[in-house]
């Protein structure tokens, strides 16, 4: 039998080298990552969810991108390879720190039944 699932990934924290000012390109900043997983689960078939906030946290450690825009579309890609039983996933990316008055954040929501 089989059943759509969702996985919740919510306020995944770390710190990256993530943005365009001179002092965001060599000191690192928090960020924090929410993920949200659509899949159809069948039996012993699943996704690790702790591998998933791994794979999160290593590709944006190791790529260190320039633009929050960029990241999205990267752990987009990255994970609908890496875990093809993706049929939805929604991710977005903050950075707290950055503005004293306010979390910044960027997201987006991509369907990959339709790809």
């Amino acid at each position: 039998m089989s059943r759509l699932m969702r996985i919740y990934i919510e306020e995944l924290g770390f710190e990256c080298i993530i943005g365009l000012l001179d002092f965001e390109r060599v000191q690192a900043q928090r960020v924090r990552v929410t993920c949200k997983i659509d899949y159809t689960y069948k039996e012993s078939s699943f996704i690790d969810y702790a591998e998933v906030a791994q794979s999160i946290i290593s590709q944006m450690q190791k790529k260190k991108f320039e633009l929050l825009e960029s990241a999205l579309e990267h752990l987009s890609k990255y994970l609908s390879r890496t875990y093809p039983d993706i049929e939805v996933l929604y991710l977005k990316i903050s950075k707290p720190d950055i503005l004293d008055n306010a979390v910044v954040s960027v997201a987006q929501e991509y369907n990959f039944l339709n790809s």
